[in-house]
């Protein structure tokens, strides 16, 4: 393969949809996942046989489903299934307060670090607690379904460059556009201060500017 025709670009969208779990008991799957707040999409039945069952994370453009002869994977071997969350301290607590048995914050040892977003769920070495700098991609928490599925929380703020098109900016949730909002309002605040706390008439152009270049992974306007 040529390295032209490994960056061109396709001619049209893949997008990723849908994520299977195995799992024994599909009525209890589908209470614990409703217990989440998951949106509930789909329960089809075909016969005794046959079912499936979709729930969509709020915010998420992919699903999970389930159900009976969905899959042949043994219940539980559903391992590092990533949530992706703008504050892994509220999403915790939201979970906690759902009754959902969810680990304490924890980051990865920075000497086993690779810079990458790996997943940490066993057979690497964790350090208790967020991330000293609340780093992007760097401090998470898990928990398990009935099964023994695991699922893997992961604060992420700003994106590592090339992991999002910079032609298109957007937002799953109205929750994360006002985190990235606040986000932009405090570092507009420094900018103001070091122009000497003059108002700045051009703030939206400012904010939008840095919404886009943060979203992208690209430096940040000063």
């Amino acid at each position: 393969m040529t390295t032209s025709t490994q960056t061109k670009k396709p001619a049209i969208d893949f997008k990723f949809e849908i994520a299977v779990i195995p799992v024994s008991d599909v009525d209890r799957a589908k209470s614990f996942y409703s217990k989440l707040g998951w949106r509930l999409d789909a329960d089809f039945a075909a016969s005794d046989d046959w079912r499936v069952i979709q729930f969509t994370p709020p915010g998420s453009p992919a699903s999970v489903i389930f159900g009976k002869n969905v899959t042949a994977a043994a219940p539980g071997s559903a391992q590092g299934l990533y949530l992706v969350v703008s504050d892994i301290k509220a999403a915790r607590d939201d979970l906690l307060a759902r009754g959902v048995a969810v680990s304490e914050l924890f980051h990865p040892d920075s000497s086993v670090h690779t810079g990458t977003d790996e997943p940490f769920l066993s057979g690497s070495r964790r350090v208790s607690g967020p991330d000293p700098e609340r780093g992007t991609y760097r401090t998470y928490a898990s928990f398990r379904d009935p099964d023994g599925n695991g699922w893997l929380l992961q604060e992420i703020t700003t994106r590592l460059p090339g992991r999002i098109d910079a032609e298109e900016t957007a937002f799953a949730s109205s929750r994360d556009l006002a985190a990235a909002m606040r986000r932009a309002s405090i570092a507009h605040g420094e900018h103001e201060k070091r122009n000497g706390g003059k108002h700045d008439e051009n703030w939206p152009d400012w904010y939008a500017d840095y919404i886009v270049k943060e979203r992208a992974g690209k430096p940040l306007p000063l």
